[in-house]
């Protein structure tokens, strides 16, 4: 049941409202005139520049930045679905980096997306077309080899729902692709990594190409993240692609080939029928991300 959504609340330039997915928070960035972090009951979802929209703050939404810039040569019109719509970042990127793209979002919270186009909105000449609907079932509804990038950045509260994460939702994102297309996913995980070997086992089982991106620490299991894996029917642009994240603000690193089989640890692929949402973050693994 949805919650109750009431007015909006703002203190000290923060605006605040309940949505179907708990407490939304637009918090401005102190460094950025026109910078907004939003928080989802708390822990940082996605960062949005209003007069930069092709400035990306996060360290995982840098990576998604770098894999839209190789899916095409630069400044060509992408076909691009987002599985998670959020304050909609990565479609305001390629939106500014890639006049004329076409752009769909998946997002079931339609209070939050009320919210950030009322005070986030989005430039009137970007074809972003936002759709108040579960991910998988608007990428069941995709048209088959239509798409040139899928990007699945799907979250329930702080979490991976089971049912983005499995062969048959892999198999739908290929689907979905065109020939030379790019499925790139944002995961969570830490500790074990457990999920995110499932998932890199999960994607090896369904796409020719793939790999996975990370911070070392993260990679290793020695703190909680963010990993981005990137997954295609053809050779993955993998020279450029780890040029670029090896020189990110925080350098990360990107596994493939055997060492990606390696990273499994034969781990089983997840299933309709097998799969787990991801795991609930620690408890203060936001406490100093929000600023």
């Amino acid at each position: 049941m949805a919650r109750s959504r009431g007015p909006v609340h703002r203190t000290r330039a923060t605006v605040a409202r309940r949505t179907d997915s708990g407490l939304a928070e637009l918090v401005p960035d102190r460094d950025r005139p026109r910078g907004w972090t939003l928080l989802l009951d708390s822990a940082p979802q996605s960062h949005v520049d209003l007069d930069d929209p092709a400035y990306l703050s996060f360290e995982y939404q840098r990576w998604l930045g770098h894999i839209a810039d190789l899916a095409a040569p630069p400044g060509r019109p992408l076909t691009a679905l987002h599985l998670g719509g959020g304050a909609l970042t990565l479609a305001r990127y390629v939106a500014a980096t890639r006049p004329r793209s076409r752009q769909q979002a998946a997002e079931t919270d339609t209070a939050l997306t009320e919210l950030v186009r009322t005070e986030l909105p989005l430039d009137r000449s970007w074809q972003v077309r936002v759709r108040g609907t579960d991910a998988r079932a608007v990428l069941e509804r995709a048209s088959e080899g239509a798409a040139d990038l899928v990007i699945a950045d799907v979250f329930s509260g702080a979490r991976v729902p089971a049912h983005c994460a499995t062969e048959e939702f892999a198999a739908l994102a290929l689907r979905a692709l065109a020939p030379g297309g790019l499925y790139a996913a944002n995961i969570t995980d830490g500790a074990s990594l457990a999920f995110a070997r499932s998932q890199v086992a999960t994607l090896l089982r369904i796409f020719p190409e793939v790999c996975l991106i990370g911070d070392p620490a993260v990679l290793r299991g020695r703190r909680f993240g963010n990993l981005v894996l990137l997954a295609g029917r053809l050779p993955l642009p993998l020279p450029e692609l780890t040029r670029r994240v090896a020189s990110d603000p925080f350098p990360g690193r990107v596994e493939h080939g055997r060492g990606l089989v390696d990273f499994t640890g034969g781990a089983a692929p997840a299933t309709d029928a097998t799969a787990v949402p991801s795991p609930a973050p620690p408890p203060d693994v936001f406490r100093d991300a929000t600023r």
